[in-house]
């Protein structure tokens, strides 16, 4: 969100909060990307503010009523207000349950895996309209491609993920495997370690694919615990979702904290994983 906008958001997470009856003194930014996530005190409760145009913010509070009603472990909303979309000054605002932090320390491998596992199991009873993995593919494709939205990236870089991108979206799609309801970014960023146990959030980049493409997000380890893995595909995911987080960064918008810096090593990780793995992309 833009530095400008982000008192506004504030205010109107604050207001919208007091208007519930929730009582609201101070808030404290937790994430701020493409939505400002803040910690309202001492009510304890957490917004998530985004621009009025977006439009995934309905999308996600029923996908997250659903997923929960069947069991699945994700985040859920916050139980004192009703679970809707709140629009006020230009934002839409949503509120769930914050969850403090535990203690620190790294999640066991086939923990993920198991959490991941149940998460998918819960998405597969559901019928949901949502976007081929394909079809996210083809946004880092037109950012590629588009020097106007990415004029720091160097032609030869430029060659290589929109080959990258456009070789693996064709190997992975031919593949014909079985395509199910995915998070569409379990990455370690959107989950939780809570009381609880691993919580999922974040469910508005869904999207229909292989569940090795959710996997492609993980820790590495994480794809050795989580049964009947395709292998091979899965090695395919892992470099075309570092080929589009790594577009990602090179976007001029891009808000993301050493955004360059990160894209910069991740064009490295690229060929060396496709000298690794023998793989041609110029075809």
């Amino acid at each position: 969100m833009q530095a400008s906008d982000v008192p506004r958001a504030t205010a109107a997470a604050m207001s919208t909060a007091s208007s519930l009856g929730l009582t609201v003194d101070d808030a404290i930014v937790l994430h701020d990307s493409n939505k400002l996530t803040l910690r309202l005190l001492p009510c304890d409760v957490l917004a998530r503010v985004a621009p009025a145009a977006d439009q995934v913010a309905r999308f996600e509070v029923e996908l997250a009523q659903r997923l929960a009603a069947s069991g699945c472990p994700v985040a859920a909303l916050d139980p004192r207000v009703g679970p809707r979309v709140h629009a006020r000054d230009g934002f839409v605002i949503t509120l769930w349950t914050y969850y403090g932090p535990v203690a620190p320390g790294e999640v066991a491998p086939a923990d993920y895996a198991r959490a991941l596992e149940r998460l998918h199991a819960g998405m597969r009873t559901l019928d949901v309209p949502t976007p081929r993995f394909t079809d996210r593919v083809e946004q880092a494709q037109q950012l590629v491609a588009d020097r106007d939205r990415t004029p720091a990236l160097a032609d030869a870089d430029r060659e290589l993920l929109g080959d990258t991108l456009r070789s693996l979206r064709r190997a992975i799609g031919e593949r014909g495997g079985a395509e199910q309801l995915l998070h569409g970014e379990p990455h370690p960023g959107n989950v939780l370690t809570t009381k609880s146990g691993l919580l999922f959030i974040d469910l508005e980049t869904c999207c229909r694919g292989p569940v090795e493409f959710d996997l492609a997000h993980a820790p590495e380890e994480v794809g050795e615990h989580y049964p009947g893995v395709d292998q091979d595909l899965l090695r395919e995911c892992r470099i075309l979702v570092l080929a589009m987080i790594t577009t990602w960064r090179w976007d001029r918008g891009d808000q993301l904290p050493n955004g360059r810096r990160l894209g910069t090593e991740w064009l490295r990780r690229i060929r060396a994983a496709l000298d690794r793995d023998g793989l041609d992309t110029h075809g």
